[in-house]
């Protein structure tokens, strides 16, 4: 039958179906609708529509159900044609649809009423609206009405899309929803100057919004509110007042939920307090503290006060936040204060110190002026005071003599230089800081002198004395003495003269006796010290005294005659110029001789005998006679300061008059040169002697008349050092060769030491004959600075050192290798460590193919590889490694390479015969060591031809091919074991030219 082409829709209409058809051809007379339940079959509508109609509503239709519609046209001669379609009505939406938290922040539930109708499920969406992000698709079942979505995230706004389906119709519906936000943690607010706090807290990404809200708790004000953006994690308050505590509340919103979070409290530092200053009170001992009120707020003032140069705290005060001052009362006197005013707001200090300032002091107590005795000096003392020091002051008759200040501490001030008998005046104050107290006063005399200059003599006169005297300086009345007998202390008589007697002489004495004379002078109220003065009448001296040599023991026997008159006992004394001992011993009256053993060997001694009446002596002449002399000790015979001196010391053990040093060569016996030095000498340098030799010597020892050998010594002169010191290195031997020159005089030998330098180890040390000018060093590291010192050696002395620093060459690199890696612009070159030091690497790059050097770098000693860049493309290169160390060097062999060629381009064919291709190409660049063209049957791939060509060719004509057949050909580049090929062209020959014509 003649097909209508029946469609359905439903326009959005969940109820409603419309039906759509095309109009027969030819026409037709009416049409016959009928809707039928699918699957029962069971009629539910039906309808009719006349001529020219094409479309028919179904209504009261039941949502989301499929339907079977049957569509007959009546047409001409009574035939009927139909046609029948399944339908389905869209489903409606569900009703009632929510989303809601129910508190929490990571789930949302959402619930909804079933629609009208039938439907085969449902299907919801959930979206994040921030990022538009799908977070959840879920397929339902037709009886569900709820579906949780957990694992969400806190404080965020999610979409949720329910769509009702009913075959491949659905309905939908949207709606909004947020988490409940989470509270953000670990809150924390602290100063970060006097005016700012910041804030900070964790966990801030679970609320869309976050509010602060800054309270100052003084005025209980709001200071400043915030709101953030999810992610803020921390926030500066600015511009706040110091010292003040405020209080931070925290929450966090999302949508319509909004938490209240953690709170803090902290405070802002305070400021210092200004021009603190310490000054004087009203009262006395009280000292006053003042300062500035900073800005800003602040819980009280901690005031301390604090003493002495060390600033011991004393007192602590806490006044109120709004005071500006405090008084200290009951200090002590004369001492220095400083205070320090702490501002104190919550847990936090600002403090500021004064300068010092000092109370008033007190004046010394206790204060005495005394002489002591003295007429020149008067020592002025007092009771330590609290201050700084004091000021002296001392006046004669209302005139200042001399004013003083001292530190403290200082409790006596001695005065100098004052006029003996005279009434002076003594003032004390104490000082402290910027006071002094009011002074002390005092008075005193000084003492008068003494007589000056008293003596008492016998003038040689066995029964008298005479005493005299000069005057004492002003002040002085007279004199007054009393002569004593020393002995028993016996009164012998008073004297009492004027003050213009100087002398006075006292007879009828008892010779040989010792007397005192004691003297004072008087002045005023005062007595002078008593002088005195002692002698004693004269005896008569010994005669006929001698002294002679026992030499076995080293002893002198001494000899005299006896005196006339009474004796108490004979004094010798025995003594030697060169020795600061002597001996002295007494004897009894009736004794002629002595012997003194045990001398000092080789010693000039002198002998005087002395006669003792009572205290008064007389001696005899000088007797003199030598002991005999020991031969020189530990005598030594070292090098002197130069190489051509000997230094000889000795000990002198025998005492002599003086010393014979004789100098001999030590092969010979004979005598070079003779020496006398005086005793007490114990060392002589020996000049002009050739350096590096052997020498002998022998000191002979003269007391007198006698004479001893000391026993010899032997002794070497320094040798001097080589000259002209070079060391070079031995090619390729890694050695040093050592050269020098024989410096005049002698010597044993050589030693040298080669340290390499930078090392800890220890030096290597040679030797060489006397006779030597060179060594070798061998077996040393390549490329290494060594230190050689060289020193000449005679007996157990060396000479002064020579050196130099001389290197070794280094070695050189090994397994040397320049790779290509596949380009047409690098090479890799790489080699081994060679053994040793060295500077550096020097790299040479040459060109083979323009026969030119064109790179050169430089590389650490440590470097194994380098990559030339940049190179000629289809070129020939040879590198070289050279180890440098200094100015010398060692290469490696020459390593070449070639770089890849580039292939040839703008390759052309052409067939000018019937038997001929002409091959064309253009080269990059300098191009390539040679080509090779290749040619095949483009059909089959056999190949027809291979020639190879020099880099200067740029087209090729392919001989000898078959009339009209395609070719296929390819040129490549050639540069030594590397090649680059053109892409393959094809062409066709001609065909036979016969044929063309």
């Amino acid at each position: 039958g003649t097909l209508l082409n029946v469609s359905v829709s439903d326009h959005d209409r969940s109820d409603s179906l419309l039906l759509s058809w095309d109009e027969p051809e030819g026409g037709a007379k009416g049409y016959l609708l009928a809707l039928s339940s699918l699957g029962s079959g069971t009629l539910l509508q039906n309808g009719s529509a006349g001529p020219n109609t094409t479309s028919f509503w179904f209504h009261g239709l039941t949502p989301g159900t499929r339907y079977e519609i049957e569509v007959t046209a009546t047409l001409a001669c009574m035939d009927t044609t139909s046609q029948t379609i399944t339908a389905q009505t869209s489903p409606s939406p569900v009703r009632n649809l929510s989303l809601s938290s129910g508190g929490s922040s990571a789930s949302l539930r959402a619930a909804w009423a079933h629609g009208h109708g039938q439907r085969d499920g449902y299907r919801l969406g959930l979206w994040h609206s921030d990022s538009q992000a799908l977070v959840r698709n879920a397929s339902l079942l037709p009886s569900a009405s709820t579906f949780l979505f957990d694992g969400l995230l806190a404080g965020s706004e999610y979409a949720l899309k329910v769509s009702t389906l009913a075959g491949s119709r659905q309905a939908s519906t949207s709606i909004h929803q947020w988490t409940a936000p989470s509270i953000p943690t670990q809150l924390s607010l602290s100063p970060s100057s006097s005016t700012s706090l910041v804030a900070s807290w964790a966990g801030a990404a679970g609320a869309a919004w976050l509010h602060l809200e800054l309270r100052n708790l003084l005025t209980q004000k709001v200071s400043m509110t915030l709101s953030a953006r999810r992610g803020l994690t921390s926030y500066t308050f600015q511009h706040l007042h110091p010292g003040t505590q405020y209080w931070l509340g925290l929450s966090a919103t999302a949508g319509s939920y909004t938490i209240v979070g953690p709170n803090a409290t902290a405070w802002t530092y305070p400021l210092s307090p200004g021009n603190v200053t310490l000054s004087s009170a009203e009262e006395q001992n009280s000292l006053q503290a003042r300062w500035s009120i900073p800005a800003g707020q602040r819980d009280f003032y901690l005031v301390t006060l604090r003493e002495g140069e060390d600033s011991v705290p004393t007192r602590n005060i806490s006044v109120g936040g709004d005071n500006d001052h405090v008084t200290f009362h009951g200090l002590s006197p004369g001492k220095q204060y400083s205070v320090q005013v702490v501002v104190v707001a919550g847990p936090y200090r600002a403090s500021a110190h004064s300068t010092a300032a000092w109370t008033e002091p007190r004046a010394p107590s206790g204060v005495s002026l005394s002489s002591q005795g003295s007429p020149h000096r008067l020592l002025a003392s007092w009771e330590e005071a609290t201050g700084e020091g004091y000021l002296l002051a001392l006046s004669l008759a209302e005139h200042p003599v001399k004013n003083s200040s001292l530190l403290r501490g200082v409790t006596s001030f001695t005065y100098e230089g004052l006029h003996p008998g005279t009434l002076y005046t003594f003032e004390v104050s104490t000082v402290a800081g910027p006071y002094t107290s009011s002074p002390q006063c005092i008075s005193n005399w000084t003492y008068p002198l003494p007589p000056e200059q008293l003596t008492l003599s016998n003038g040689g006169h066995s029964t008298s004395l005479q005493a005299s005297w000069r005057a004492a300086s002003s002040g002085s009345t007279g004199y007054t003495g009393t002569l004593w007998e020393t002995k028993s202390q016996e009164q012998v008589r008073n004297v009492t003269v004027g003050n213009d007697w100087m002398n006075v002489t006292l007879e009828n004495l008892v010779p040989g006796r010792q007397y005192t004379l004691e003297m004072a002078a008087m002045a005023g109220p005062y007595r002078s010290p008593v002088r005195s003065a002692t002698d004693w009448t004269y005896p008569l001296a010994p005669t006929g005294v001698t002294l002679t040599n026992t030499r076995r023991p080293m002893g002198l026997s001494a000899f005299w005659d006896k005196a006339s008159g009474d004796v108490d006992q004979f004094h010798l004394q025995l003594y030697s110029k060169s020795h600061a001992a002597q001996r002295n011993t007494s004897v009894g009256p009736n004794t002629h001789n002595f012997t003194f053993l045990g001398l000092s060997p080789g010693t000039q001694y002198f002998l005087k005998v002395t006669v003792l009446a009572g205290p008064y002596r007389s001696s005899s002449h000088f007797a003199t006679e030598w002991t005999y002399p020991l031969s020189l000790a530990n005598v030594s015979v070292q090098p002197g300061r130069k190489p051509q001196e000997l230094h000889v010391s000795w000990v002198e053990s025998g005492g002599g008059r003086d010393h014979l040093v004789q100098l001999s060569v030590a092969e010979s016996l004979s005598i070079i040169r003779n020496v006398s030095v005086p005793r007490g000498v114990t060392q002589l340098d020996l000049e002009g002697l050739v350096p590096g030799s052997r020498y002998r010597v022998e000191i002979i020892s003269q007391a007198g008349p006698h004479r001893i050998s000391s026993q010899t010594a032997i002794g070497y002169t320094v040798p001097l050092p080589p000259r002209s010191l070079s060391a070079s290195p031995v090619s390729m031997a890694w050695a040093l060769a050592v050269h020098w020159e024989t410096a005049p005089g002698q010597r044993d030998g050589y030693v040298l030491s080669v340290l390499e330098e930078g090392s800890s180890a220890p030096p290597r040390n040679l030797e060489a004959g006397k006779d030597s000018t060179n060594v070798t060093v061998p077996q040393l590291e390549p490329g290494t600075c060594y230190l050689v010192e060289i020193w000449a050696v005679a007996g157990p002395h060396r000479s002064l050192p020579e050196n130099i620093t001389s290197c070794t060459v280094p070695a050189a690199p090994t397994n040397l290798s320049l790779t290509n890696r596949g380009s047409s612009s690098e090479l890799y070159t790489s080699w081994n460590k060679p053994r040793g030091r060295r500077d550096h690497y020097r790299i040479t790059l040459y060109s083979l193919s323009t026969q030119s050097k064109i790179q050169v770098q430089t590389s650490s000693p440590d470097a194994l590889n380098i990559t030339w860049t940049r190179l000629e493309a289809g070129s020939k290169f040879a590198v070289q490694v050279t180890a440098v160390k200094g100015s010398l060097e060692a290469s490696s062999i020459n390593v070449t390479q070639w770089t890849y060629p580039l292939a040839p381009v703008n390759l052309t064919l052409s067939s000018p015969s019937a038997s001929a291709l002409v091959v064309s190409w253009a080269v990059v660049g300098r191009g390539a060591e040679g080509f090779v063209v290749d040619v095949r049957d483009a059909a089959s791939g056999t190949p027809v031809g291979h020639t190879l060509l020099g880099g200067d060719a740029r087209t090729h004509i392919l001989r000898s091919l078959s009339p009209g057949t395609r070719y296929g050909v390819a040129v490549r580049a050639t540069a030594g074991p590397f090649h680059t090929s053109t892409p393959n062209l094809t062409h066709c020959t001609r065909e036979c030219d016969a044929l063309l014509a």
